[in-house]
């Protein structure tokens, strides 16, 4: 398998090149070449198929034989070890719980299997790797701790001073180590802003090995399209309807792949908050980047996503054709924080605020019918405890993972939205 860059489809690089890149030279996001055809007995056995299997008989059409089949089957299995139960939450809606890895959070997927595979090639080479990543919440924590003591390679986290959840700035900024959170003042666009430079300008220099963690990296990506196999394979329908709380819009692209590669599923609804600029540009036809606006979502507080270029390219740079695969409609706190009360009022389940954006994006392109539906419940609901508890009236258990962090001694370095601050530090630490 080879990769493509978005803007240069010339443009051609191995598994291991795209992940240690991150972004390509000419800043287009690595794509595969060709989309992955899964074949007729893997869609026979999918029902009852383990989570680390999907992941290996998927991934491994995305690796090849750049990593030896032994050793990618235990990198699978290391990094799935978790659970991704399908709860019935009401007659015909369910939701896909990814937040019972170490972190809580959905991301834990992608970071753990990004790590490890970076973690193998560097160990190939005995060659020191910098993940630059910017983060609006539980993208850092993830890789944070996928990445924690992974020899030959340091993480930097950029992150908006005052605008991630207590819990998640604790698992920022409490890890050492190899682990370094930058509190930037602004919003996550200026931290994406920020790395994107710091790509183009070291990578043209050739000074710094600098690669991004976060979901412009194809290895984040692929492996979030393994749960999408396995909520299929859970539900064992093939009329479903798949809704995701969209900010960067790399989970959805990771759907986006399984659907491609033949995953029987009808629809795909992309949920935002008030950051509506994908909903926008499916009314309008014309995508127009706009600043971030905070919400109670705040992972989703995205105002120009950096993954709708692989959708753009995905679906030919057209409006009519991306929407005919995913519908996008936006909510707003108040509807985000009725429905939060409405869940655990009637069914007793409490949603973070993600997942509340995913239940009503989903609820709403199903009105009047009785087809399945599937939302991705996307963070415990303990990563947003003020807000699940002037929601809900309830206080849910915080579990273990997350009581660890909450001790421990927040560690970050304060930056401006300045670049040359970025590069200051870049240079007197690896220069």
């Amino acid at each position: 398998m080879q990769y493509i860059s978005t803007r240069d489809k010339g443009l051609k690089v191995t598994f291991e090149q795209a992940v240690k890149r991150g972004l390509a030279p000419n800043k287009g996001l690595f794509i595969p070449e060709n989309f992955i055809k899964m074949p007729a007995d893997f869609w026979a056995n999918l029902n009852g198929m383990s989570l680390p299997e999907i992941g290996f008989q998927v991934g491994k059409q995305y690796v090849g034989d750049e990593i030896p089949e032994n050793d990618f089957r235990k990198l699978c299995a290391e990094v799935l070890n978790f659970d991704i139960p399908l709860v019935n939450v009401k007659e015909n809606i369910y939701s896909l719980e990814l937040f019972h890895g170490p972190t809580c959070a959905f991301k834990d997927v992608g970071a753990r299997f990004m790590a490890r595979c970076l973690g193998y090639f560097s160990s190939q080479k005995n060659e020191k790797t910098v993940i630059l990543v910017a983060t609006s919440g539980d993208t850092g924590s993830a890789v944070a701790n996928g990445f924690l003591n992974v020899p030959g390679v340091d993480v930097i986290i950029l992150y908006p001073s005052g605008k991630v959840s207590e819990i998640q700035e604790k698992q920022l900024t409490t890890n050492g180590n190899n682990i370094t959170a930058l509190e930037v003042n602004g919003v996550f666009d200026d931290c994406q802003a920020l790395v994107k430079t710091a790509f183009q300008n070291f990578d043209t220099q050739n000074k710094i090995k600098l690669t991004s963690a976060n979901s412009i990296n194809i290895a984040r990506l692929i492996p979030q399209s393994f749960y999408y196999y396995y909520a299929v394979s859970q539900i064992k329908r093939s009329d479903s309807t798949i809704c995701v709380p969209s900010g960067n819009f790399g989970n959805i692209t990771g759907g986006i792949l399984a659907m491609k590669s033949g995953l029987p599923v009808e629809h795909f609804v992309a949920a935002t908050n008030a950051n509506d600029t994908v909903p926008q540009y499916l009314k309008t036809g014309v995508y127009t980047a706009k600043p971030s606006v905070q919400t109670i979502s705040n992972a989703m507080d995205v105002g120009d996503p950096s993954n709708f270029e692989r959708l753009n390219e995905i679906f030919g740079h057209s409006s009519k054709t991306f929407g005919e695969t995913i519908s996008s409609y936006s909510f707003t706190d108040a509807e985000t924080r009725a429905k939060m009360k409405e869940t655990y009022d009637k069914y007793g389940y409490i949603l973070d605020p993600h997942g509340a954006v995913g239940m009503l994006g989903i609820e709403k392109q199903l009105a009047g019918s009785n087809k399945p539906g599937i939302f991705l419940e996307t963070a415990h609901p303990c990563k947003f405890l003020d807000v699940v508890q002037k929601s809900t009236n309830v206080t849910p258990e915080l579990p273990e993972a997350l009581k660890a962090c909450l001790g421990k001694k927040k560690e970050s370095i304060k930056i401006n939205n300045d670049y040359k601050e970025l590069e200051q530090l870049l240079k007197d630490r690896y220069l």
